[in-house]
C-alpha cells in the first residue's frame, strides 16, 4: 500500500528536563495541532474498544467522558493544568538546544529501513486521551495544551508511566469537590445543592442536622453522619438541572438559565424555584420531606447501629427518588407541602421501621431501586 502525503513539521518551544528515567521536553502545542498528530493513536483505541487492547497500556475511550470535556472546553473557565505526556519515535523528533525548540515531523518517504509515518501518527498518547479527544470538535477558540514528550521511549518504558501516572493518581474525593462550592461567587446548580446541604446539616432541628459528611469523610467530634454531601447533592441536583454544568456556564456569562415547561417541571420539580431565586423553599420542602419521614419511624432514622438503611446512602437514594411522586402527588411545582402533608403519604406504608434493612434492600443501585418501588407502591401512589 503507498502513502501519499507531504512533509509536514511542528515546531514548539521546549525546556528539556532531566531525571532518573532519562530527558524528556516540556512545551505546549495549539489543541488542533495536538489532535491532528496523535488522531492515530485515539481513533486505533476507538476501534479496539477493549482495555489495554494497544500495546497493554492504553485505556478504552469512554463516550461520556469524553462528551463532558468536549463541553467543557467550551466553558469560559475551561483548563487542564496538568500536561498531556507523548511518546514520539526518535526519527520524528529534532531537538534545538540552541534554540530550546523541539521539531515534530512526519516521515511520508522514509530511508530503507525505516517506516512510513503519517502526521497523524506522530504521537502517541501515554496520558491524556480522553481530553485530546473532548478537544477535538473546539474551533474558533485558542486553547493551548502544555505537553510533555518524550522521544524513543521503549515500549517498556511506556507501559511504566502509564501505569504510573493513572495507577498512582488520588482521586478526588466527590464532596470536597462540592464543598468547594463554598467559595465560588457565581450561582450555578451545584452552589444551590451545596448551600442547601449546609444550611439542613448546620440547623437544629433539622431532620439532617450533622448527618452530612461535607468533606465525604467523617468530621471531627461527630457520631451521626450516615451520608456524604456528594450523596446529597447528586440526589438533589437532577431535579435542578439535566446539565448542571451547562446551566453554570449560562449564570458565569451574567444570564438566567431557561426556565423548565410545564412537561419539564414534572422532571425538574426545583428548576423554576432556583431559577427564581427560591432557595429557602427548596430547603423548607427538604426539611418537611425528611421530617415526616423522621416521624414516621423515628427508630429507623435515628438509628446508629449496623444493618440499616434509611438514614444511609441508600436509604437517603431511595427516599431522594421517591420524593418527586411524593411532591407531585401533593402539589404543583412551586408549592411546598407541610410536613403534615407528607406525613399522610407515608402514613398509608402499613410497615414498621426495622422493615429497613439491608437484607431486603441490598447495598448498591439495586436495593436503593427496591427502596423507591416499596415505597412508590406500599403508598399507592401512581403518576
Amino acid at each position: 500500500m503507498s502513502f501519499k502525503e507531504d512533509t509536514r513539521s511542528v515546531t514548539i518551544d521546549v525546556l528539556k528536563a532531566t531525571q532518573p528515567i532519562g530527558d524528556f521536553y516540556i512545551g505546549k502545542i495549539d489543541s488542533k495541532t495536538l489532535c491532528d498528530i496523535t488522531e492515530f493513536d485515539i481513533r486505533h483505541i476507538v476501534r479496539e474498544n477493549e482495555i489495554e487492547s494497544y500495546l497493554g497500556i492504553q485505556r478504552r475511550l469512554d463516550p461520556r467522558r469524553v462528551e463532558e470535556i468536549s463541553e467543557y472546553v467550551k466553558s469560559t473557565d475551561a483548563c487542564f493544568p496538568t500536561a498531556v505526556i507523548l511518546a514520539v519515535r526518535g526519527s520524528c523528533a529534532a531537538y534545538d538546544e540552541e534554540n530550546g525548540q523541539l521539531t515534530l515531523f512526519n516521515l511520508p518517504d522514509p530511508e530503507e529501513g525505516q517506516e512510513v509515518i503519517l502526521y497523524k501518527d506522530i504521537a502517541r498518547v501515554l496520558d491524556g486521551q480522553h481530553r485530546i479527544e473532548g478537544l477535538r470538535g473546539l474551533i474558533d477558540r485558542t486553547f493551548e495544551v502544555n505537553v510533555c514528550i518524550f522521544i524513543d521511549l521503549d515500549i517498556a518504558e511506556q507501559a511504566y508511566i502509564f501505569s504510573t501516572v493513572n495507577l498512582a493518581q488520588t482521586k478526588v474525593n466527590p464532596s470536597l469537590v462540592y464543598d468547594l462550592f463554598d467559595f465560588a461567587k457565581l450561582r450555578s446548580p451545584q452552589k444551590v445543592c451545596h448551600n442547601i446541604a449546609v444550611a439542613l446539616d448546620g440547623t437544629d432541628s433539622s431532620p439532617l442536622k450533622e448527618r452530612i459528611k461535607r468533606l465525604g469523610v467523617a468530621t471531627e467530634g461527630r457520631f451521626g453522619e450516615t451520608i456524604t454531601q456528594a450523596t446529597f447533592v447528586q440526589s438533589l441536583i437532577k431535579y435542578l438541572s439535566e446539565n448542571p454544568n451547562r446551566d453554570r456556564e449560562i449564570y458565569r456569562q451574567g444570564k438566567t438559565p431557561p426556565k423548565a415547561g410545564a412537561d419539564e417541571s414534572r422532571k425538574l420539580i426545583f428548576r423554576n424555584m432556583m431559577i427564581d431565586v427560591r432557595d429557602n423553599d427548596i430547603a423548607d420542602v427538604l426539611w418537611n420531606y425528611f421530617d415526616a419521614v423522621r416521624r414516621r419511624w423515628p427508630d429507623a432514622w435515628d438509628y446508629a447501629g449496623e444493618g440499616r438503611i434509611l438514614n444511609r446512602t441508600n436509604g437517603f437514594r431511595g427516599l431522594m427518588r421517591f420524593l418527586r411522586d411524593a411532591y407531585l402527588y401533593l402539589t404543583k411545582p412551586g408549592g411546598v407541602p407541610k410536613p403534615e402533608e407528607f406525613t399522610s403519604i407515608f402514613n398509608k406504608i402499613d410497615s414498621p421501621g426495622d422493615v429497613f434493612t439491608v437484607e431486603t434492600f441490598k447495598p448498591g443501585s439495586s436495593g436503593e431501586a427496591a427502596l423507591y418501588r416499596f415505597l412508590k407502591e406500599s403508598s399507592g401512589i401512581a403518576l
